[in-house]
């Protein structure tokens, strides 16, 4: 804990500078996505709706999809009031980007608050919240012993396959439905619906009408892309659509799961949890000057995002650069590529496990070498 500068502290050697939003930046950089993403549509729309194109067609879900996250990115900047002085436009901005994504924008909006609130917090975290061994089921998740011996039975490959199905393929609409990978505090709960048989713990009654007009923005979108497939039919709308949605869930899970987790990286107790602690135990990683042109620099800049959430994007790298300079014991950077990265955690981080008269969890594996 002595490691962890003050929020006091880190204010000073951050440029004040870079607490500063400029609508006009924020308008240029999704008018920025925006260009890029026609040209990828236009591209898309030369492409013949045929079966013998079914693997060019995967190709473009995968570029446009990676496109398309800049889009998710500007909404989630739009959700913690990183885009704009003006509230009433970057509400607007991101409940229309979050919409057409099917992203309920307010539910997300609050459980989001959540997880920066709790970062890595064993009991009161919101996403990538892992269970424990021998946990008690009432601050610890349960069923970590029966994680590692399943682990174990599978071996390292099989095991590391399965999760990164679990998590790119289901990951995102499991959170969304059930809460899957939240703490243990919430219970199950739904984004769509605050009410029972889910848990309503999640939403204060000044949050359940902010669920409803969160569901009324899908529900839209839902009835646009049913009335394009009734028109242009569905291969078309799966092509040009679905397929890309899909490709940005998995960017969505893969930025999540990699800056709140990785072997050498600990959750942590009530008694030892403070929120500068949790935003420290975020890690930024190397994307490359494409993603992070792409994606506004999500995945690199991610440490300094936990700790002041409204600093846009444009001004992330160079605070980010200060916290390194100033706090290099605290700052955490994994130099391992993006790839390497996923299968190790896919791997090895199965369950954690108390360790003790201490109030961290550590990752544990057991496989059989």
């Amino acid at each position: 804990m002595s490691d962890i500068p003050s929020m006091k502290a880190i204010t000073e050697v951050v440029p004040k500078h870079c607490f500063a939003r400029k609508t006009s930046t924020s308008l240029a950089y999704l008018l920025q996505t925006v260009a890029i993403q026609a040209v990828i549509v236009a591209i898309g729309l030369a492409i013949p709706f045929t079966q013998a194109m079914i693997p060019v067609w995967i190709l473009y879900a995968f570029i446009s999809g990676t496109t398309a996250m800049g889009f998710w990115v500007i909404a989630h900047e739009c959700g913690h009031g990183a885009f704009s002085d003006n509230r009433t436009l970057q509400t607007v901005i991101g409940y229309l980007l979050h919409s057409f994504l099917l992203v309920p924008y307010f539910s997300w909006q609050r459980t989001h608050s959540i997880h920066h609130r709790f970062t890595n917090h064993i009991t009161d975290g919101e996403t990538h919240v892992p269970i424990v061994v021998d946990g008690n089921g009432i601050s610890e998740k349960v069923g970590g012993e029966n994680e590692l011996a399943l682990s174990t039975a599978l071996g390292k490959t099989i095991y590391g396959l399965m999760q990164l199905l679990l998590h790119l393929g289901f990951g995102w609409p499991a959170y969304l439905l059930t809460g899957s990978t939240g703490g243990p505090k919430y219970g199950t709960s739904n984004h769509f619906w605050p009410r029972e048989p889910f848990s309503t713990k999640l939403w204060p009654s000044n949050w359940v009408k902010k669920v409803w007009i969160s569901d009324l923005g899908i529900a839209l979108v839902l009835v646009g892309l049913f009335i394009s497939g009734l028109k242009y039919g569905i291969t078309p709308l799966i092509a040009m659509y679905l397929g890309p949605l899909l490709v940005v869930n998995c960017w969505l899970v893969i930025y999540t799961w990699l800056h709140h987790t990785d072997t050498d990286v600990p959750h942590l107790s009530n008694s030892d949890f403070s929120f500068m602690r949790g935003a420290f135990l975020s890690i930024d990683r190397p994307y490359g000057k494409v993603l992070n042109f792409l994606h506004h620099q999500i995945g690199s800049s991610h440490v300094i995002h936990h700790i002041f959430p409204t600093i846009p994007h444009y001004h992330a790298r160079e605070a980010t650069i200060a916290i390194k300079k100033a706090f290099p014991k605290a700052y955490l950077f994994n130099p391992v590529p993006i790839h390497k990265a996923l299968w190790n955690i896919a791997c090895n981080c199965i369950a954690v496990e108390a360790e003790k008269n201490d109030g961290r969890y550590i990752w544990q594996n057991s496989y059989i070498n």
